[in-house]
């Protein structure tokens, strides 16, 4: 996080030219007012403005560099992509040896969303929802979540029993959720705290 301090004939002015020397925009700073200058009388007296400019924390390039780093530890080598779309954060990972990243039953990958989750909304009061991707897992993971709870609601209404699945992250048991809700047979529920927190598929009383 770099700052600056500048001079100019106005307060604005100023800051325009600490701008330029960071190579950033107004949006992406915070602005110190050190000396709103002062004009005087035919130049006599007179005083340039000096404002500090300091670039804000931007946390989704830390948490970018956190997965990276992480990955580098981890002994993969990888690239990430990003894409922003409102509140939504994608962090796709490419690259080698990815399995050490998403572990079994992407429990490796899910500590590392959770974490960099955290960090890209340390410090900041616009809530960002991060997904990290490695490879086509979260799609894989989708397919296999899908027929997950078809079977399972196949097997409560079979059965005219409760079924509970294994707990499961937030964001995974959301899709169960979806997926069962145009289900007419069966409806659902979460039970438990986290991490520990799971679904429960009961059938519709007919």
């Amino acid at each position: 996080m770099r700052d600056i301090t500048a001079q100019g004939q106005t307060v604005e002015e100023a800051i325009q030219n600490a701008l330029k020397d960071l190579g950033t925009t107004r949006e992406k700073v915070d602005v110190e007012i050190m000396d709103a200058g002062k004009k005087g009388i035919f130049g006599i007296g007179s005083r340039l403005a000096m404002v500090k400019v300091i670039e804000k924390n931007n946390s989704i390039e830390t948490a970018v560099q956190y997965v990276i780093d992480v990955a580098t530890k981890m002994g993969a080598e990888v690239t990430v992509d990003v894409s922003e779309q409102g509140k939504e954060v994608s962090i796709q990972v490419s690259g080698n040896n990815l399995g050490l990243l998403i572990g079994k039953h992407g429990q490796t990958l899910n500590a590392l969303q959770y974490l960099t989750q955290l960090i890209a909304n340390k410090d900041t009061d616009q809530y960002k929802n991060v997904v990290v991707n490695v490879g086509d897992y979260r799609e894989r993971r989708y397919e296999t979540l899908t027929l997950l709870a078809k079977k399972m609601a196949d097997k409560t209404v079979k059965t005219r029993r409760v079924v509970h699945l294994e707990p499961m992250p937030s964001f995974e048991r959301k899709t169960i959720h979806a997926i069962l809700s145009e289900d007419t047979r069966v409806e659902t529920h979460s039970e438990g705290r986290e991490p520990y927190r799971y679904i429960v598929i009961k059938p519709v009383k007919g």
